[in-house]
């Protein structure tokens, strides 16, 4: 389970302040104590997916990501705190709802953007 704080909550909300549907996410996940997956679950079901409620359902949905996360571009604006750019990348790249979003980037936040990319940086 990925939990935040109050006070991350607060800070993301800052830095996504001009993307309603993140706010609404990042709503969401204050009233879950500040539990991601939760809030995830919650909002999948607003959005008309059909999340089972299985532990993990978020690690699923980040994994179904991962591809355009790890672009180099996306990867780097994380890596540097840029939640608004790689916000704004992921939803023009149409992965998951828009609602979804916030919660994919704080998780692969939580799990360490390089550790989520590691597997993408091995070759055969």
């Amino acid at each position: 389970m990925v939990q935040i704080t109050s006070q991350e909550i607060a800070q993301f909300r800052s830095q996504l302040a001009e993307y309603p549907a993140a706010l609404k996410a990042l709503d969401e996940i204050e009233d879950c104590e500040g539990d991601i997956e939760d809030a995830a679950i919650f909002l999948a079901i607003q959005a008309g997916q059909e999340p089972n409620v299985s532990e993990n359902w978020l690690d699923g949905l980040a994994k179904r990501c991962r591809v355009a996360i790890c672009k180099t571009e996306i990867k780097e604006e994380l890596a540097r705190g840029q939640l608004n750019a790689a916000f704004r990348d992921l939803v023009a790249a149409k992965l998951c709802p828009e609602i979804l979003v916030p919660s994919v980037i704080i998780y692969v936040l939580k799990t360490g953007v390089n550790d989520f990319c590691e597997p993408l940086d091995y070759k055969l």
